[in-house]
């Protein structure tokens, strides 16, 4: 394990990345842990933060903690070690933990931390947490583009080789987007088969993707919504399962545990997210709203 640490991480100048991550995790669990004690009134935990009464959300200290570590991290960039960048970027990936585990409070500017939308601060904790641990693993986003081999090379042809993959690189991971797959863009910028699966299969029903290519064809749409129901219902009740583990759940009088909740909430998001796209403005809509034989938003499938 030494062995490997030194020659992966240490040789490859990636120490302050690991240390950055352990900071990252090390806060976000704290956080959630004091955020529980906090909410179970547990007497001998500190409580929130109240200076003159008002609550001082913890992503204020993340702010603060990574504008000092991150512009600490500047001035040492030419003639600081890789210790004294790990130090920062501990310190930096704290506060990153502190910024994201709130991300859901920016992103909706009002306090839904143990709401159901709340949910959007533990992604965004899982998304660091994925991209971090792939580029410590050593893999680099848009793998097919290799900057150094492009600068390097004399030969005009291997020049244009690698700029015909560079652009199909990205034209690809712009389908999978387009196709609403963010996760499978997200990984296949890294590890591009991945990329490559996500372009080919079926796009999700209500990306732009089928609101361009499935509006006009009903058949594939409906197979588009039957698999995103069967697919996406279990990944979607794992996934608040573990959000709800982790972060708690959400405040409700009728949810007392948290595998029916998961049960509960999942079928709520697929009513909400599985429907078809609406067609483009310059096509016929029909008075529904919908496609003819498919199902509008909300409906049972």
């Amino acid at each position: 394990m030494y062995e490997w640490l030194d020659r992966e991480i240490v040789g490859h100048g990636r120490l302050p990345l690991l240390f950055f991550l352990l900071g990252f995790l090390g806060a976000f669990l704290f956080i959630r842990l004091s955020v529980r004690m906090i909410r179970a009134e547990v007497s001998w935990w500190p409580g929130n933060v109240k200076p003159g009464g008002h609550h001082v959300h913890h992503v204020v200290f993340g702010v603060v903690t990574m504008l000092i570590s991150g512009v600490a991290l500047v001035a040492v960039y030419v003639d600081g070690t890789q210790t004294t960048g790990a130090v920062l970027a501990t310190f930096f990936g704290i506060g990153a933990a502190l910024v994201l585990d709130e991300f859901a409070l920016i992103f909706y500017l009002q306090d839904v931390y143990w709401a159901d939308e709340g949910r959007a601060s533990v992604d965004a904790v899982f998304v660091a947490i994925a991209v971090t641990g792939l580029l410590l693993l050593g893999l680099r986003p848009l793998e097919l583009m290799d900057v150094t081999s492009f600068r390097d090379s004399p030969d005009p042809w291997v020049r244009v080789a690698i700029g015909v993959l560079s652009v199909v690189n990205l034209l690809i991971a712009g389908v999978v987007l387009l196709k609403g797959k963010i996760w499978t863009g997200l990984l296949g910028l890294f590890i591009f088969p991945i990329l490559l699966v996500g372009a080919i299969r079926l796009s999700r029903p209500s990306a732009p993707w089928a609101r361009w290519r499935y509006t006009s064809k009903p058949k594939r749409m409906l197979r588009a919504l039957e698999r995103e129901r069967k697919l996406r219902r279990p990944v979607i009740r794992a996934k608040i399962f573990v959000q709800d583990f982790i972060a708690g759940t959400p405040s409700a009088e009728h949810v007392k545990e948290a595998a029916e909740h998961a049960k509960v909430a999942a079928e709520a998001e697929l009513d909400e997210v599985v429907h078809p796209a609406p067609p483009p403005i310059s096509s016929r809509a029909v008075a529904s709203g919908t496609m003819d034989r498919l199902p509008g938003p909300g409906s049972i499938t």
